[in-house]
């Protein structure tokens, strides 16, 4: 049986990589993301309750929403677990142990291989598709509706506009330079259809993405990037994001020695499951927010 929605919120990680990285974007989204480990604690914060038995009543509430195959809940945190998927975990656990430890970046060097362009665009590209995908299926509405997910971009909040932010920089800046926005839209117009059918993630939701030919579903993600790029660019241009200024902040937390930012790049994909991390809590959110509007 899979776990509850409580489990996976109480199962969060309070530090490591992941937890690391996104606090060192707190500078992009100032305030806008609360890493919350604890479902009640969750409630309690999103509700403003405070009584057991009411912060009880919308647990289990949320609890039975998040069971039921007829509801979005659990198809939604499986796109974001998924989003993580292509990236490589090997050593991801022993890094985790040895970060408190000050090691340096390039002790790990050997380990990483470092993606190229071509596949870090359509890793980069397919989140954006995976959020698309998400937000259409929380909001029960067509998955072609891609005007509405662009408009709804600038509405983000909280953990879903820090897992937006995180794939700017982390997905965006540092594996493909200043230039991003540009560097993936050129690449997806010259992609051939079958380097994108061999990408793992591609495969994973491929039968999710409208269209009735692999070539139908690339017009697709490019369509989906394109509704994205607005949103993308103001961010960088607003908050005067560089690589430099990401690996920066990042270096705040994380000894990241090594100023090789494709290797940077790398090194994040192996430790880090951002996407799957805030994902779980967008859901909670979802569901505590309908848990206790349902209960009153």
């Amino acid at each position: 049986m899979s776990k509850s929605i409580v489990e996976l919120v109480d199962n969060l990680p309070s530090s490591g990589v992941t937890v690391m990285m996104l606090k060192s974007l707190d500078f992009v989204v100032p305030g806008e993301w609360n890493n919350f480990t604890s479902f009640d604690n969750t409630i309690q914060s999103i509700t403003g309750e405070t009584g057991r038995k009411k912060v009880e009543k919308i647990r289990d509430r949320a609890i039975a929403l998040y069971a039921d195959p007829n509801e979005p809940y659990q198809a939604t945190l499986r796109l974001y677990q998924l989003a993580d998927s292509a990236d490589s975990a090997l050593g991801a656990t022993a890094i985790a142990n040895k970060i408190g430890e000050n090691i340096g970046f390039l002790s790990f060097l050997n380990r990483l291989t470092p993606k190229a362009d071509t596949t870090q665009t359509i890793d980069l590209c397919l989140k954006i598709v995976v959020e698309l995908i998400a937000f259409c299926k929380l909001n029960k509405i067509s998955i072609d509706n891609i005007g509405s997910f662009a408009n709804s971009l600038s509405h983000y909040q909280d953990e879903s506009v820090m897992r937006m932010a995180a794939l700017v920089c982390i997905d965006g800046l540092i594996p493909l330079g200043p230039d991003f926005v540009r560097v993936a839209q050129n690449t997806l117009g010259g992609l051939n259809i079958s380097t994108l059918q061999q990408n793992s993630t591609f495969k994973n939701i491929s039968n999710l993405i409208p269209g009735g030919s692999s070539s139908d579903k690339l017009k697709f993600v490019t369509a989906t990037f394109a509704s994205a790029q607005g949103w993308m660019n103001n961010l960088v241009v607003s908050r005067g994001l560089t690589p430099q200024l990401v690996l920066g902040n990042l270096k705040q937390y994380i000894d990241v020695t090594d100023d090789k930012l494709d290797y940077v790049a790398a090194f994040l994909d192996m430790t880090t499951n951002y996407y799957e991390h805030t994902g779980i809590q967008t859901v909670a959110r979802r569901l505590i927010e309908r848990s206790s509007a349902e209960i009153i």
